[in-house]
């Protein structure tokens, strides 16, 4: 926005002000270059204790059914390669969800679902009809605001204490470069 002027001399109905802007517009061109770009699959949900063995499970039946494929006289590396790839990549579409967006590395994988469901709750305020939705929607949307602070400061705490312990170790091992 290079320029934003109120134009207060503008009668409507409303409490409102008009406002005239200059904007300068910045477009970005877009390159496609005929090669697709693959997803990338949040493998911090492999931290969790449950996330990993209903992965290792679900890749090592995609195996098992695959198996038959990958010994037979007519394969080659290509083929068996495009075999364990689409067992891989599918495997990674049940167990773990897409990269959504960067998070902080510090944040445990119980504390981003408990964000989950506050953004579930904030969006349930947004949809209540009622008074009396809003006021219980708002009142389930705090109690889950403050488990999240709650859960988000130890979480924080662990992780600068690991870093100071490792800063320690590498200092105590004479590594520090």
């Amino acid at each position: 926005m290079e320029d934003v002027r109120t134009k207060r001399g503008a009668d409507i109905a409303s409490d409102h002000l008009m406002l005239v802007a200059k904007m300068k517009l910045k477009l970005k061109k877009h390159w496609t270059t005929g090669r697709t770009t693959s997803k990338k699959f949040n493998t911090a949900f492999l931290q969790d204790t449950d996330k990993p063995n209903k992965f290792k499970i679900v890749l090592s039946n995609k195996f098992q059914a695959f198996h038959y494929l990958l010994n037979g006289e007519g394969t080659n590396m290509e083929s068996n390669w495009k075999v364990v790839k689409e067992a891989i990549t599918s495997t990674c579409h049940q167990a773990l969800d897409h990269k959504k967006h960067h998070h902080r590395e510090w944040i445990t994988v119980d504390t981003l679902d408990k964000i989950q469901e506050m953004r579930n709750k904030k969006a349930a305020i947004n949809t209540s009809r009622t008074r009396a939705e809003k006021a219980k929607a708002q009142a389930e949307y705090l109690e889950v605001n403050k488990q999240v602070k709650k859960s988000i400061r130890p979480d924080k705490c662990k992780y600068v204490e690991d870093l100071a312990t490792t800063a320690e170790k590498f200092a105590r091992d004479n590594c520090m470069t």
